[in-house]
Parts: C-alpha cells; structure tokens; sequence
C-alpha cells in the first residue's frame, strides 16, 4: 500500500496524522479483498478526518473492486 498525502492537506503534523489514520483503516478493512492487489492511496482535502470516514471509503471502493474482478 502506498499513501500520498499533499501539501494542500496542511502541515506536517496534519499530514502524517491523515497518513496514520489511513494505514490503520487500511489494516482494518483489508480483509474485505478477496485477491491479493497494489493499492495507493490519495485522500480529498476536507475539513476533517476520521478513522470511520476512510473505513467507510474503503470498504466501498474494496467492495467494488471485488464485484469487478468476478466477471
């Protein structure tokens, strides 16, 4: 997994506090894949950030991902 977090997202602190929020969503939610993928991930810049915002995120892209490997 690779994350890329830009510099429109604020300083530093706020930027590596978006990078940690998403590896932990990301080691919550990975099961939901059922092959083995590369993923990289680029968060939007809003105004805030929550663990269950990027689990919800992902869950839904996983899930779409899934259905299109199956055909």
């Amino acid at each position: 997994m690779g994350i890329a977090v830009s510099k429109k997202h604020g300083k530093a602190t706020k930027r590596n506090r978006i990078k940690r929020l998403l590896r932990a969503a990301f080691s919550n939610t990975c099961n939901g894949l059922e092959k083995t993928y590369s993923v990289i991930i680029i968060p939007k810049v809003a105004e805030e950030y929550s663990l269950k915002n990027f689990e919800k995120g992902l869950l839904s892209c996983f899930k779409k991902v899934n259905e299109c490997t199956k055909s």
